[in-house]
């Protein structure tokens, strides 16, 4: 028999209404990101950096070239160059986007395959090899759907190392509202702490403003956690 409902009513194959809508999302994430990255210049999206020197002087601060270091949204971001030109050599990016990963390994050329890539969103990983350092500049704030952040942070006590450090950057309190077309969650110590939990202690904190292509400033908020 053939069925016009999108969602199957076979007690095998069910699955609720919840659910499908939660695919759907997870798939309408993946198809934004990559029509971002496929249709605009890394030097025209909001987050471009062509030297992103707060974020390699605190992963530097936090690890040596042998440690094992995880960017979580890296896409089309320059800082696995830096990272590379400083002989780190565990590195693994990852990012929703395959167009933002397949033109950051163009970019690198043979260099490329000193990088672990991974194309998923964060928030469906189930696994990582574990890591002694955390990155990510802007993911958390996109996740405005408490199921997502709780897998996000799961998926980050899974993988980060007892000692190790998450830095994680977000839009501040008084920051940007939405971005790239999407809504955002603003955080501050206490908010971010909070969504971490205990498992995780805040080593310091501090805002930032980012400068975008057009000359828009963005406020940043940015937390060093170690891993109990």
């Amino acid at each position: 028999m053939c069925r016009s409902s999108l969602i199957s009513t076979d007690r095998n194959f069910a699955i609720s209404p919840f659910q499908f809508f939660y695919k759907l999302i997870m798939t309408d994430r993946k198809t934004h990101w990559d029509s971002i990255h496929a249709n605009k210049l890394n030097t025209e999206v909001s987050w471009y950096q062509a030297e992103p020197k707060r974020s390699i002087e605190l992963i530097c601060e936090f690890s040596t070239p042998d440690s094992r270091v995880i960017d979580v949204g890296g896409g089309q971001s320059f800082l696995v160059d830096g990272l590379l030109d400083l002989g780190y050599r565990n590195l693994t990016v990852l990012d929703v986007a395959q167009s933002a990963v397949d033109a950051t390994r163009s970019r690198l050329g043979e260099r490329a395959d000193l990088v672990r890539w991974i194309v998923a969103d964060v928030t469906q990983v189930a696994h990582l090899d574990p890591v002694e350092v955390w990155h990510d500049r802007a993911v958390f704030h996109f996740l405005t759907e408490e199921a997502d952040r709780r897998n996000y942070v799961n998926l980050l006590k899974r993988s980060l190392l007892p000692g190790g450090h998450a830095i994680i950057g977000t839009f501040a309190i008084g920051g940007p509202l939405r971005c790239s077309g999407l809504e955002i969650r603003q955080y501050d110590a206490l908010t971010l702490s909070a969504e971490l939990g205990e498992q995780f202690r805040l080593t310091d904190s501090f805002e930032e403003d980012h400068q975008t292509p057009t000359g828009k400033t963005q406020r940043f908020f940015f937390a060093i956690f170690s891993r109990m």
